[in-house]
């Protein structure tokens, strides 16, 4: 059983991974805005308040990156996500360490910023306060709670975009020697981040990946793959669809005018 949500980046890579598997699964949607993952039944099976949550003959396993390799080890079949080399592993656990020690925050900032806030502020004040003071991770709710009153003229919203410069140019970098994030085939460090990849091209970074020849092409491959398709593409809910669509020309006018500055490496 897989706790998820239509759009959340971490629920899209483990549905990414079961489908490129080919393994069956059962789903529960999570309405995240409607507080699901702070209801108490949730809360027992995943703590952080967040998805997915894995539940596997009554096994709870909860973060995303641990469930790419949880599915990888539970059924190996003939469709191997893991590299084989040791040293193409470590690349991939170094790539999937960057979405857990930043990158997935980052682009939470970058999402609430531009699209999600909206969602938010037509919430009555006292709603979205309970919300608020619902989240036990302190750090994400001050970083939510400021995404959603200043949006992108926030300092945070400026760093934010910076670090996501950065790691396209890493993106380039590691392209150049391999096909792949991790080696010449197909892994879970790519799987991770496609839906990080589309969700910079839903907010307006579309102009950022042309200007990176691989990494555009590394974001066709992506979105040609089996397990994306079905478990990514296969789960756009339009009306998030709509408001990124909105929202989108402003955002692209703000983060081109970001990425002109100088990044400090």
């Amino acid at each position: 059983m897989l706790y998820h949500n239509d759009m959340s980046v971490c629920a899209a890579k483990v549905r990414n991974a079961l489908h490129e598997k080919g393994i069956a699964w059962q789903g529960v949607r999570m309405d995240l805005r409607a507080g699901d993952a702070q209801k108490p039944e949730y809360v027992k099976l995943n703590p952080n308040q967040v998805v997915p949550t894995l539940v596997d003959r009554g096994r709870v396993i909860i973060e995303s990156n641990v469930i790419l390799e949880y599915i990888e080890d539970r059924w190996p079949g003939t469709v191997r996500l893991r590299p084989s080399s040791p040293a193409d592993i470590a690349a991939m656990r170094l790539w999937m360490k960057q979405l857990d020690d930043g990158v997935h925050a980052t682009i939470g900032t970058v999402s609430t910023s531009i699209a999600f806030r909206h969602q938010f502020l037509a919430r009555p004040a006292p709603v979205l306060q309970a919300w608020y003071d619902n989240m036990v991770d302190e750090a994400r709710r001050n970083r939510l709670r400021l995404a959603i009153e200043q949006g992108m003229e926030s300092a945070q919203f400026s760093q934010a975009v910076k670090r996501l410069i950065r790691l396209l140019d890493d993106i380039e970098r590691a392209l150049a020697d391999s096909l792949w994030l991790a080696g010449p085939n197909y892994s879970l460090a790519d799987i991770a981040y496609s839906p990080y990849m589309l969700r910079m091209e839903h907010l307006g970074f579309g102009d950022l990946l042309a200007a990176r020849p691989r990494v555009a092409d590394w974001a066709r491959r992506l979105y040609a793959t089996p397990g994306y398709i079905a478990g990514v593409h296969g789960f756009m809910d339009p009306a998030y669809l709509t408001i990124f669509e909105r929202e989108r020309p402003a955002a692209r006018q703000r983060i081109n005018e970001i990425a002109a500055v100088p990044l400090a490496r």
